[in-house]
């Protein structure tokens, strides 16, 4: 019970902060330690923004479109990892995202 309930709180903080990102949206997961992210509102192909996240920012996700078609808009991120490292990514993610051209 003990270690749920840290992951959740784990999973809380990270959906909070992405979804404080313009452009980024997430619904709360109900399983596993991954997160399914809509990036549609970034207008960037989800396979160009997984790389682009990776190279630039540092953080690793995979494209929605690896889980078939209707994938594209979303990529997924894994939350299986301490708090510290999430709240990197989210700023790291915040900082990237703020970078885009409008």
């Amino acid at each position: 019970a003990e270690i749920v309930e840290r992951y959740q709180g784990r999973r809380d903080r990270f959906i909070q902060g992405l979804n404080q990102i313009e452009g980024l949206s997430c619904r709360i997961p109900e399983g596993a330690f991954y997160a399914f992210v809509n990036t549609s509102n970034l207008e960037i192909p989800s396979a160009i923004l997984a790389e682009r996240l990776l190279q630039e920012a540092g953080v690793a996700c995979v494209s929605g479109t690896d889980f078939g078609q209707n994938g594209e808009g979303y990529v997924r991120f894994s939350y299986a990892t301490s708090s510290d490292q999430l709240q990197s990514a989210v700023e790291r993610i915040a900082d990237f995202v703020d970078k885009l051209p409008n």
